[in-house]
This record gives structure tokens, sequence and C-alpha cells, in this order.
């Protein structure tokens, strides 16, 4: 049995750079590792957002790989499907991201795609884990010619901008569309103007100015506020905000009003069924999904099925299902015949095909869901108590649940990556979500205590 994971979290390895486990001595291990565990005479894609820290990480994990005697192959500044494409287009090993998505430019990530495409299975990561104990790879380096050497890949980002082109229908154009385009600074800032631009559209672009330490300030996904203000300044049909590496997207629609994950599920899975295009008429969410995604659906005879929370997880669902569409409310939306992770640009294509086969804005085609009222918490705790063992906070939710009944949920998890517990509630009565958020906060503080100081 595989040990539990220490350094992988939801999303890969993730936290500030140069303090651990984001340092370049736990980067190098984990290129060794790689290699080690996909082939020692194998091929790695390694590539990475916009981050100061990039160039760091980029230089010891491609270190550790070569150190075992495989091949790294460098594609530079790409999105996160971007690179996980070329890991397949290239019939690479594995391929590594470099990113920490939406946060911050001081923080940083590593993820992993296997040779498919796919993220790993957690027991990969946690066999990874065990190769990475200082010393448990010494033995196994590689000597003289037998040490790997790294290449650069001038063409990736033209590679997965005609693998994105392909991905929308020959015969539609964007010629009569305005379109801001929000890149965060981040790793999409060529690709996503370039792909719009040449299916004809008119690209407002922002946030494509990346100099190492503004990637998400203030612009992108987390921060639709650029892209609305944009959108109205421009008159514009709609906006679309990427996070830093791409592989999440929310839109506005000419009036300004921010479209999310749901949203463009709904959007999309309603056209798919229509075309007969969606397999097991069924989409795969995640538990924070707003119940108006499940009720907007059933009208039109989908299912929707739940997953914990993480893209990865939407992932293997689908493909254990044999699903085609998922997605989280964040914005990851995947479509698996065309990709094998979250991809905002190519969900930006598949909402702009929808727009243009329908004829209606996306304002008009987002109304189709009603969504439900929510309320989102994450409270700080001193340790990560199973919840099953906390029973004021257990009484607590089940009476909320009582008063809910089926009309509202309550879900409760630990971050991934942090020292919280996140909560949602969902319900009629927004009001009434508050209260409960507020009984649920102060019972979790009480078994669970504040963190200790720093």
């Amino acid at each position: 049995m595989a040990q539990a994971r220490q350094l992988f979290g939801t999303d890969g390895i993730r936290g500030p750079a140069n303090i651990h486990p984001m340092t370049p001595d736990v980067a190098l291990r984990l290129g060794m590792a790689v290699a080690a565990h996909f082939g020692k005479h194998g091929r790695v894609v390694i590539g990475k957002d916009t981050r100061l820290s990039g160039y760091m990480f980029e230089t010891a994990i491609a270190a550790g790989v070569c150190a075992m005697g495989a091949e790294v192959m460098l594609v530079g500044p790409l999105p996160t499907p971007g690179i996980a494409y070329i890991t397949r287009s290239m019939r690479a090993d594995a391929g590594v991201v470099i990113s920490a998505s939406h946060n911050p430019f001081v923080d940083n990530g590593i993820k992993l795609f296997a040779a498919d495409g796919f993220k790993l299975p957690d027991a990969v990561e946690a066999d990874l884990e065990g190769m990475m104990e200082p010393g448990a790879l010494d033995d196994q380096v590689a000597r003289g010619r037998e040490i790997g050497r790294a290449v650069r890949i001038d063409d990736a980002t033209g590679r997965y901008i005609t693998h994105l082109k392909e991905a929308f229908p020959s015969e539609l154009r964007l010629d009569d569309l305005k379109i801001v385009v929000d890149c965060a600074h981040g790793a999409a800032y060529r690709v996503a103007p370039a792909v719009l631009g040449e299916l004809g559209a008119e690209v407002i672009p922002i946030g494509v100015q990346p100099n190492g330490t503004n990637i998400n300030a203030g612009v992108g996904a987390m921060h639709p506020q650029a892209m609305r203000d944009a959108v109205l300044e421009h008159g514009a049909d709609l906006g679309v905000a990427l996070d830093g590496d791409a592989d999440r997207v929310v839109f506005c629609d000419r009036k300004g009003a921010v479209i999310d994950g749901d949203a463009i599920l709904a959007i999309c899975a309603r056209d798919l069924a229509r075309r007969g295009a969606l397999r097991g008429d069924t989409v795969v969410a995640t538990i924070m999904s707003n119940m108006g995604l499940v009720r907007c659906l059933a009208r039109d005879g989908i299912k929707v099925v739940r997953t914990p929370v993480g893209d990865r997880y939407v992932v293997e669902a689908m493909v254990n299902g044999g699903f085609s569409l998922g997605g989280e409310q964040s914005g990851h939306v995947i479509f698996l015949d065309h990709g094998t992770t979250g991809d905002g640009v190519l969900a930006t294509l598949q909402v702009l095909q929808v727009m243009l086969r329908s004829g209606e804005g996306l304002g008009e085609l987002a109304a189709a869901m009603v969504r439900f009222p929510q309320v989102a918490r994450a409270i700080p705790v001193r340790e990560k108590i199973p919840l099953e063992e906390l029973p004021k906070l257990g009484a607590v939710v089940r009476g909320i649940e009582d008063e809910l009944g089926d009309e509202g949920r309550v879900v409760i998890r630990y971050s991934g990556t942090e020292a919280k517990l996140r909560v949602m509630l969902e319900g009629p009565d927004a009001a009434a979500l508050e209260d409960y958020a507020g009984r649920i906060g102060e019972a979790a503080s009480a078994e669970l205590g504040p963190p200790p100081a720093a």
C-alpha cells in the first residue's frame, strides 16, 4: 500500500517559493523521482507560468531529471492544458507544470501529468514522495554518457494554438464579435489573444504584460472586475478572464454580469445534449456546484454526478463513467473530447460556438440557470481533526441540515493547501445562510481553536 501523501495536496505541491516544500532541493528530488518512476531513459516535458520563481524551479527539476539519465523538453511559459497537450503530442513519458495557478506571485507549485495527459492518481504521487526521501535514489543516478540532456521546444506555443483552433468548428468564425480577454499576466498572455484573433474576433487584450511579479495581481479570473470594466468601456460582446495558468475561466456578458463555471457547464451541457453529443446525458461537477445547476439540467433530462473538490477528481469520475463534460464552479471546465484537463481557452471556444449556433447573447444563455444563494467561509484551524470526531460541530450541522431540508445543503471540508476549514451553505434565504454560517463558525472555532501565532 502506498504511503500517505505529505507534499502533494489536491493539485500538486504548492506553497511560498523558497519555503519548504517549494524549495529548489525538493524540486530537484522531485525531478529525480519523476525520471525514476516514468523511465530513466524517457522524456519529460517541463513548462511553467510567468512567475519569477519559475526560472529557479524549472532549472532544479530539469537537473533532477537529467541526473537520472532522462531527457528534458522545455516549453517555457504555456498554459497548464497546453503542457498536458504537448506531453501527449510529443509522446513524452511525463509532463511537469510549474505554477501556483490563481495564487499570488510569491507562491509557486508543481503538478504532474502522465504520458496520456491526465493528472496522476494519489497513489502514484505517494510513491513519488517515497522516492524523494534523501538518499533514496543515490544508487540509481546516471554516470558519464548516461546523464540526460535538456532541449527547448521552440514551437510549443504554436502547436497548442493550432490544437485549440482545431477544436472550433471550421464553418464558424468570430468576425462579428468584440471580445475582452484578460490573461492575468499569466501563461496564456500570448495564446488566448492569438487564438481568438486568428478566428476573426476583435480582441481587446488586458493582463498581457507579465513581469514575473504581477501574475493575478488585480486581474484575471480571481479579479473579474478588470474584465467587467473593460467590457463596459469598449462596448464588447463579452469578456473572458483566465487565471494564471489558464486552466480556469470566468466570463461576463455585454452588461457586465459575471458568469462562473456552473453557468458555463449549464450552457455547454444543454447544447451538447441537444446535438446528441453529451455522453451518458451526464455532467460531472463537484460538491461546491450550485443546486441551480442540478435543477436547470434536470429540466433537459441531464443528470449531475458530484465529486470532491478538485478538477482531478472530476476528470477521474468522467473517465470512469465514460462522460464527456465536467467542471467546477471556479471555472475549471473539462471537455474530454478535446482535452484531458481544465482549459480556459478551450472552454471559451465552446461557449462561443454555442452563442453563434443559437444566435443568443451570453447573458441570455446563462439565464437558463437560476442560482441558489450560497455563503462560503474559510475558518482558520489549529489542526485538522477528523470531522466525525467533532461532536459540537456535528450537532450544529445536523440541526441546520434539518432546517434546510431538500431546499439547501451544507458542505464542510478541510482545505487541501491551508490550515482552514471550508464551509459552504446553500439555500433559498441568503440572510438565513449568513446566520447558519456564523453558528458553524462558532462551533468550529470552539473545537478546533485558532491556529498558533506566527
